[in-house]
């Protein structure tokens, strides 16, 4: 990473790096403020493959202590900005976080005090860096931090900086959660450069974009297909703490915004705004997006009601970054319907449950394998063993078809698919299915137990504003359109899904809501 940011500034100095209120800094003055927070550390006692933790909302602050902790040859681990303390205070437990940055006045909230109140012991933890907001007793505000970099602390950081190999670790993101305890994916530099670049190659995205970055940061789409594809690229960037459609569109009018990469819940929240009409969006040229459960009848109307020449559907995760993504030249049809083919250096395979390949157009398990996969899960090897076999290939737990034109379409998970009466149901398709009810805003379904069926599934409904459609309807629309077994067996309308920070719908927190004993 430190040389990619050198390369960046031999050929892109003078650019705008980052635009972030009242801060703008070109690529020349960003490596300075990196290389100065680098310093910083060394002076603070950080030695090469210690751990640096970011626990705050997008900022310039947040992509200078990134490029900072790598010039000092730490090691990245951000935080979910979601988290309550004891739940941000385990991870940076499990991963023996030694310097922490953070802030204090977060949409009200302070950090610090949520980490202290927790009672978790950190030993380790010896720094806290309060980016933004007062910086409370025991901790360093930001211009006092750097303020400790020293002459010899900066020609330590610059000989680290030249030093790191594409074999040292770079960063340790935690899987979301949603399914069970988040696991430390270790990823080095090398994987994580393979996962910055290759975006750039898959977008197009080139040293004039303007890049607003909606996705957090603390998430492998917004660090690195965000922050480290625009440094490789020279693109500007332009972060956003929280997401708000209002801002998003009045900043795309007056930043002259050209790349909106997000989950689907953004563009979803854009085309039905109701004074979307009011502002000049003509500078969007890329949008990117991807979800296990995107919603197909989403992806037709930003073909057709926005104004983006470029919109790339992608398959990536956290071990191992971006594997498949439709490409500039795809029809709608590609586009709304799968994630594409395997990205170069990609393998993929689709597999049953016994391990054997299974034939175009039926379901099974993604195994990959490439050069960004990941090293391993952190401190637990027993994981490891079960996701990565010897060979390299990763099993991811996501069901997929591969169509006749060896494209990939996305199922769902292999723990959220369900068996009604010997019938396998995939709720990714049963929710797109859904989706096709004029009524219905957005749909998640999970399998629920039944004494006759063994599992059925119920879904989640959101329906649009004013729209006088019940469950009964919706139950009888869905006989008309889709296989018994796939029905819904129940149907709850809810105001809202429970999202995670990344626009991921969390499954268990809908399951938490069905009693064990539930018969729909």
């Amino acid at each position: 990473m430190p040389a990619l940011v050198a390369a960046t500034v031999d050929r892109y100095g003078d650019r705008l790096a980052v635009v972030d209120g009242d801060t703008r800094l070109t690529y020349a003055e960003l490596l300075d403020q990196a290389q100065r927070f680098g310093a910083a550390l060394v002076a603070s006692g950080v030695e090469r493959g210690d751990r640096v933790g970011i626990w705050a909302f997008n900022s310039a602050e947040w992509i200078v202590a990134l490029l900072g902790l790598f010039e000092a040859g730490a090691e990245l681990v951000p935080v979910n900005t979601r988290f309550k303390g004891a739940e941000a205070a385990e991870i940076l437990a499990r991963s023996r976080v030694t310097t922490l940055v953070t802030v204090t006045d977060f949409l009200g909230t302070d950090y610090v005090a949520m980490l202290r109140a927790s009672g978790v012991k950190l030993p380790d933890l010896r720094t806290i860096v309060i980016a933004r907001g007062p910086a409370p007793f025991g901790t360093s505000s930001w211009s006092g931090f750097l303020a400790q970099a020293t002459d010899e602390a900066c020609l330590e950081a610059g000989r680290r900086s030249t030093a790191v190999s594409t074999d040292d670790v770079s960063d340790i993101l935690f899987t979301s959660g949603t399914t069970g305890v988040p696991k430390g994916v270790v990823q080095t530099h090398g994987s994580t450069l393979r996962v910055a670049t290759d975006w750039v190659a898959m977008t197009g995205l080139a040293a004039g974009d303007r890049y607003l970055m909606v996705n957090p940061y603390f998430h492998m789409f917004g660090l690195k297909a965000g922050i480290l594809a625009s440094v490789a690229a020279g693109a500007t960037m332009l972060p956003e703490a929280v997401f708000d459609v209002d801002r998003v569109l009045a900043r795309v009018a007056a930043e002259q915004v050209t790349v909106l990469p997000g989950a689907p819940t953004l563009y979803q929240s854009i085309l039905d705004h109701p004074d979307r009409g009011r502002h000049d969006l003509s500078s969007l040229r890329v949008a990117v997006t991807g979800a296990a459960d995107i919603p197909v009848e989403l992806i037709r109307r930003v073909v057709d009601e926005l104004p983006f020449p470029t919109i790339i559907t992608g398959y990536g995760l956290t071990e191992g970054g971006t594997a498949a993504a439709t490409s500039l030249g795809d029809d709608v049809e590609t586009i709304a319907t799968t994630v594409g083919r395997p990205r170069p250096g990609f393998e993929l395979r689709i597999v049953d449950g016994d391990g054997a390949e299974v034939p175009a157009g039926e379901p099974g398990e993604i195994l990959l394998r490439g050069g960004s996969i990941m090293s391993h899960y952190l401190d637990d090897p027993e994981a490891t063993a079960q996701a990565l076999s010897e060979d390299g290939w990763l099993r991811t737990g996501d069901l997929g078809v591969l169509t006749d034109a060896g494209c990939l379409q996305i199922v769902g998970r292999s723990k959220d698919m369900f068996i009604v009466g010997g019938f396998n149901a995939y709720p990714a398709e049963i929710e797109n299915a859904l989706l096709r009810h004029p009524d219905i805003h957005q749909a998640s379904v999970i399998g629920v137990p039944d004494a006759r069926l063994g599992e059925v599934g119920m879904a989640f409904v959101v329906v649009r504003a004013g729209a006088a459609t019940t469950g009964p309807d919706i139950s009888e629309w869905s006989r008309a359109q889709m296989a018994n077994y796939k029905v819904p067996r129940a149907i709850e309308l809810v105001d809202e899904l429970p999202l995670n920070a990344t626009g991921k719908v969390m499954k268990d927190v809908l399951r938490a809501r069905v009693p064990p004993a539930t018969t729909p």
